[in-house]
């Protein structure tokens, strides 16, 4: 799983992000590229355009969504979703409902903890220290191009 979440775990709202970190968009961006990424319909839909050099897979339970996209396939749970991705790696990118329903599955959690708590509609799940070990971290302090401090976070399933 890869996700940027607050203090208070909040991830966006009304289906849009609460900040501003270009360091963390080039993260995501060098992480994901190449592989195949898993999303909820929401998420998908809150991109301009498919992300380039990535395969996007859509998870949502209706049944006439359709994308017509090469880089993008429909599938309607994150089981079937995962049946696409064998041994590669693949990223799980939200929303929230998403990494709720994949963490069971998931081995790693890529987090960018944004040092601010705010309002918002959407949350990234508790990280429960007894399934969930802290093997990195990366600080990042606020600079003319991010607003907030934010710290890279690398938890593997114990």
């Amino acid at each position: 799983m890869i996700a940027a979440a607050a203090e208070n775990n909040a991830l966006g709202k009304d289906n849009d992000l609460l900040w501003h970190l270009p360091d963390d968009f080039k993260r995501f961006k060098a992480l994901t590229t190449g592989h195949k990424i898993i999303m909820g319909r929401k998420t998908f839909e809150s991109f301009p355009k498919p992300l380039p050099n990535r395969t996007h897979i859509i998870i949502t339970r209706d049944h006439n969504y359709f994308v017509e996209h090469p880089s993008c396939i429909v599938v309607h749970s994150i089981e079937n979703a995962l049946k696409l991705v064998t041994k590669e790696d693949c990223f799980i990118i939200g929303g929230g409902e998403i990494y709720k329903q994949a963490e069971k599955f998931s081995n790693k959690i890529e987090l960018t903890r944004v040092h601010a708590s705010f309002d918002a509609d959407t949350f990234f799940p508790e990280i429960n220290p007894k399934n969930w070990k802290l093997d990195s971290k990366e600080h990042h302090p606020v600079d003319e191009k991010h607003k907030y401090a934010f710290t890279y976070l690398t938890y593997l399933k114990v």
